[in-house]
């Protein structure tokens, strides 16, 4: 009568193992999703952070040399290149629409920015309005150009 009973809970112990087991997998993955989703948010948080200095950087540059600099945004004689980070990066495009390249940005120097001015000077004669819009990236080679899938923009326009 003892060995019966035996053999009719043999199932009932299997059974409850593998419940155990499949409770604790699904907790343990759950847990390792969190952990994965956390992981790849605080990567994407510091890419775009670099993405945002690239472009404030490029902001900062072409308002320098605007301002206080060189002839660099002017109609005409103009210098045809911008000084940033005490070198000189060229200028593609004449007046009103001028726009060039910052690389090596970024705490790893792989970031860059795209930078275009452009001066309104028929609108609101005789004051010029001046609009300056830079994208910045994460990762971009010498012509601001990566095919990286985790490549981020982040961009900021300035006029005045």
């Amino acid at each position: 009568m003892i060995i019966n009973k035996i053999k009719q809970n043999k199932g009932f112990a299997i059974l409850f193992s593998v419940m155990i087991s499949s409770i604790i997998l699904t907790i343990a993955l759950g847990v390792a999703n969190i952990a994965y989703k956390q992981i790849k948010f605080s990567t994407s948080a510091r890419e775009a952070n670099e993405a945002f200095f690239a472009a404030d950087t490029g902001a900062e540059c072409a308002l320098m040399n605007d301002k206080f600099a060189s002839n660099s945004f002017v109609s005409s004689g103009g210098s045809g290149v911008v000084s940033c980070f005490g070198g000189s990066v060229a200028l593609s495009g004449s007046f009103p629409s001028w726009s060039f390249v910052v690389s090596g940005l970024g705490s790893d120097s792989n970031g860059c920015a795209v930078v275009s001015v452009y001066k309104d000077a028929v609108s609101r004669a005789p004051n010029i309005i001046t609009t300056i819009v830079s994208k910045g990236y994460n990762f971009g080679n010498a012509s601001c150009v990566s095919a990286s899938p985790n490549r981020i923009e982040r961009e900021v326009e300035v006029n005045y």
